[in-house]
């Protein structure tokens, strides 16, 4: 589904940094709990659906705040990249854009917690990428089903996938799983 790869520049990045970027991957969890259970409100004729997403993104962000109160990290703010913003203001108040968006993340988020599980070597980190990942890419598909049930989501995807690619290809110097 995706444009383009994540360029080698990223994985270097955040090898360098690994408790950063669980910080991070906290938050990305944080947020996508957030954003799917916004969903619940808006569209409350998809609240059981939603609302399961959330909790298991919610456990998600629950397993990377004990991985990083276990590392002696705590869970404090962090600047965000710019990507999931840039992508959201694509999507206006367009419920199927939304959902697209979300399944771009999520792709994106596949890829490269793949991408860590075959450069990390701290087994706790492997652990934690290794339960993550399976899910992200379930995501992926969820989310676009749901976009499709609302949207034309097949005539949206193109643009979005071009913008994020375009995102992707010049990055960001933080360390981020979504810089």
């Amino acid at each position: 589904m995706l444009l383009c790869a994540t360029p080698d520049r990223w994985l270097t990045r955040v090898l360098a940094a690994p408790d950063l970027l669980l910080l991070d991957v906290a938050h990305c969890e944080k947020k996508a709990a957030g954003t799917v259970l916004g969903l619940v409100f808006k569209h409350p004729q998809r609240a059981a659906v939603y609302s399961r997403l959330a909790r298991e993104e919610l456990g998600h962000f629950e397993q990377a705040l004990a991985l990083l109160s276990a590392r002696g990290g705590t869970f404090e703010p962090l600047i965000p990249a710019k990507y999931a913003g840039a992508l959201a203001k694509l999507t206006g108040s367009d419920l199927c854009a939304t959902l697209c968006v979300a399944a771009i993340i999520e792709a994106r988020s596949a890829e490269r917690l793949d991408l860590l599980l075959h450069s990390v070597q701290d087994p706790d980190l492997v652990r934690l990428y290794a339960a993550l990942h399976p899910p992200e890419e379930r995501h992926v598909a969820l989310l676009l089903q749901l976009a499709a049930e609302v949207g034309d989501a097949e005539q949206l995807l193109p643009r979005l996938l071009d913008a994020e690619a375009a995102l992707v290809s010049v990055g960001e110097d933080l360390v981020r799983m979504h810089a």
